[in-house]
């Protein structure tokens, strides 16, 4: 599994406050978990959000982002967020993605 530790540690820092919080590996990376819900996670370089298939246009429409295709097909509703973007602007970032995951019923 490859991924940033260094910026693991930095999401998990900016979430650890969240109840239901937990850590799974996917996508080759760490996602983290709300509720059973996955809001973002670390892949080699690149945060990828969930931000969920209604505000997924207006994230691609920003700097640094692309859809995440990990599969080879782009999964609506979540970006991989490259590493300029990531240290400008993470907590806004992760954020998101826990303001998506928080939306759902728990799992």
């Amino acid at each position: 599994m490859a991924y940033n530790k260094t910026l693991a540690e930095k999401v998990r820092n900016l979430i650890q406050e969240n109840q239901g919080l937990s850590e799974k590996q996917m996508f080759g990376g760490l996602a983290f978990m709300l509720n059973g819900n996955m809001a973002c996670g670390v892949v080699g370089e690149e945060l990828m959000v969930r931000v969920g298939p209604d505000h997924y246009q207006e994230a691609l429409a920003e700097r640094y982002t692309r859809p995440m295709d990990y599969t080879g097909r782009p999964l609506k509703g979540m970006v991989y967020v490259e590493e300029d973007a990531v240290a400008e602007d993470l907590d806004n970032w992760v954020s998101r993605g826990v303001n998506f995951a928080g939306s759902l019923p728990p799992k």
